[in-house]
């Protein structure tokens, strides 16, 4: 299983994107007018094989903008993780009593995404693309990224997200619930539990402020680490001992 997209929530979008694009280097690829049907806007930036997406509300009642009053503000939303077969893998995963939330089923990609209240902390999408695909290549086709995404990658600063963390107040049970959906195991880490994938961690970890359970932080491998500091700087957000914060998720240069 490959960590392939971290999708971000903002109550506004160009504000968020342009943070993102500012600290990291990254373009646009693509918009998907699609995700209007679910109330909302969305911006796509390839961060490499990896892939941010930026969600915002643009209606009452969206489940976006729930999680935007929950949590207290922008932040992390959603976790994809790409795997070979997706059908099989809801199979498996409907054996434990997961509900699903929304499912697509077409030649191009495979998707399922689960109910938080089952998966605490985000919602995870299991996806997999067309027979045949190599979703190990970086590069690797991705229905979501649009027709042209490869077009689009830089990776002057940034080269790959390793790690994506989530905060909960029992670190432990969450881990384990994840580690039955994934079919990884919980190992111990430095800083919690963690679930290991096949580019990057999935690490559980005690609260590390008041906004509660969800995505508290990102670990990213940097092609140019003072690059990525002077940016967040200068769009004020880089705080108390040069930690930097982009849509609400604290940013980790590893």
């Amino acid at each position: 299983m490959r960590l392939r997209q971290l999708v971000f929530v903002a109550a506004d979008l160009a504000p968020a994107v342009d943070d993102i694009r500012a600290v990291f280097g990254l373009e646009v690829c693509f918009s998907d007018a699609q995700v209007a049907a679910f109330g909302l806007e969305n911006a796509l930036l390839p961060l490499n094989g990896n892939m941010l997406e930026v969600v915002a509300p643009i209606e009452e009642g969206t489940t976006a903008g729930r999680h935007l009053q929950r949590r207290g503000g922008d932040g992390g939303y959603m976790i994809i993780v790409q795997c070979a077969d997706a059908v099989a893998e809801r199979e498996r995963v409907r054996t434990l009593g997961v509900r699903d939330v929304w499912r697509y089923e077409g030649e191009d990609a495979i998707a399922t995404h689960y109910h938080p209240a089952d998966v605490p902390g985000a919602i995870v999408s299991l996806d997999s693309m067309p027979p045949g695909t190599d979703f190990h290549r970086q590069l690797s086709y991705w229905k979501w990224a649009g027709p042209d995404w490869t077009e689009y990658v830089r990776t002057d600063r940034v080269q790959a997200i390793t790690a994506i963390e989530l905060q909960a107040d029992n670190p432990g049970a969450v881990c384990e619930q994840w580690s039955k959906v994934l079919a990884r195991p919980c190992l111990p880490g430095a800083k919690g539990p963690e679930i290991l994938l096949d580019n990057g961690r999935l690490r559980f970890v005690a609260l590390q402020d008041d906004r509660g359970l969800g995505i508290s932080a990102i670990d990213v491998l940097p092609q140019n680490r003072s690059a990525i500091r002077a940016a967040a700087e200068q769009r004020g957000l880089a705080g108390d001992g040069g930690i930097i914060s982009v849509c609400g998720v604290r940013v980790n240069l590893i």
